[in-house]
């Protein structure tokens, strides 16, 4: 069955499960300041001339003009399409078996991009090249710089074809790869004035100051991040999640796995079998949407179904590569809030 696990992870695995999972317990935070505040030139709309965009592995990129030819993640993709940048090419989880876009494709319109792998780790060498691509943007999970979803046996031939921009979601709060983002767009011509623009990123401020409100209201309710497959329950912790992170700056009350059960996978979650699924208490559970993940509608084991907080119907779901603009973060922080507004103590 899909998304099951075997006894020792995978790269793959450790990538995909439970969240966005990290490379290993060696890997330590991103801390370069230069990275993270770096921005592109004044290539913005309707200028002309040299492009250039230091990304968060500190590498800058540099084209005679701003890039047309875009190829991205299909996340980085939807972000950048809610900002009015439009991608040739998309890799990663795109339509569902129905030609549906995604979840991970937010608003983007699935038919007018190429795709060249419809899952996480596949992208078409052969086809990519006959875009001409001018840069790939994509995300990075790890101090390493590592380009998500480009296939580890292809990252040689991709890098030939043209350079790659890459945002860190690692060990950081979400607001850091929004503004990241937001600079990016900009530089590729984004109109940042633009109404729709600026009332996103103000109906995002005013979703956080909801949630931040609505944990200090009710600092009991504990909110467990879960993910599943058809062998295991996976339990995230909050340490290098952007979304997570953030959520705990906000006050929200995380259940924690121990560090200890972590250390398998490089910090980021605890595996658990169906059977023990209960370990940990909770009043709200949110769940990885991924496609690639069983959702808590078609769980089937007993276990889970007599958990207090399934059995009140506090649960809700969640994006573990959340969609890097305001308007789809928006909606993350609003589901929680009303799920902790309306929880009952049931752990």
């Amino acid at each position: 069955m899909r998304n099951a696990r075997a006894a020792h992870p995978t790269r793959r695995g450790i990538l995909a499960a439970g969240g966005a999972i990290g490379l290993g317990a060696a890997l330590a935070a991103c801390g370069d300041d230069d990275a993270k505040s770096g921005s592109g030139d004044d290539a913005g709309a309707g200028k002309s001339g040299p492009w250039s965009f230091k990304d968060d592995r500190g590498t800058t990129v540099k084209l005679d003009s701003v890039p047309k030819n875009i190829v991205a993640f299909t996340g980085v993709a939807a972000a950048l399409w809610d900002y009015g940048v439009q991608v040739k090419g998309v890799f990663g989880p795109t339509t569902t078996k129905d030609g549906k876009p995604d979840v991970q494709a937010g608003d983007l319109d699935v038919d007018k991009v190429t795709v060249l792998g419809n899952e996480w780790g596949k992208l078409n060498v052969e086809k990519y090249a006959t875009l001409a691509p001018e840069v790939l943007i994509t995300t990075t999970f790890d101090t390493a710089g590592t380009l998500w979803s480009v296939p580890e046996e292809s990252k040689d031939k991709v890098a030939k074809l043209a350079p790659s921009v890459a945002v860190s979601v690692f060990d950081r709060q979400l607001t850091q790869p929004l503004q990241r983002m937001w600079e990016l767009a900009e530089s590729l011509g984004a109109d940042m004035r633009a109404k729709k623009v600026t009332d996103a990123k103000a109906a995002f401020e005013k979703a956080a100051a909801r949630l931040r409100a609505a944990a200090k209201a009710k600092p009991e309710i504990r909110v467990l991040a879960g993910s599943a497959s058809a062998d295991l329950f996976y339990v995230s912790g909050t340490n290098l999640s952007v979304d997570l992170e953030y959520f705990k700056a906000l006050g929200v009350n995380f259940v924690e796995p121990s560090e200890e059960a972590k250390k398998a996978t490089g910090g980021w979650f605890e595996s658990l079998s169906w059977e023990n699924v209960d370990k940990y208490p909770a009043d709200v559970i949110i769940m990885d949407d991924r496609a690639s993940t069983i959702q808590p509608a078609d769980i089937t084991e007993g276990t889970w179904k007599q958990l207090p907080a399934v059995k009140a119907g506090q649960v809700i779901a969640r994006s573990p590569e959340p969609i890097l603009s305001y308007d789809k973060c928006t909606p993350l922080l609003n589901n929680l809030a009303e799920a902790i507004e309306n929880a009952k103590k049931v752990g």
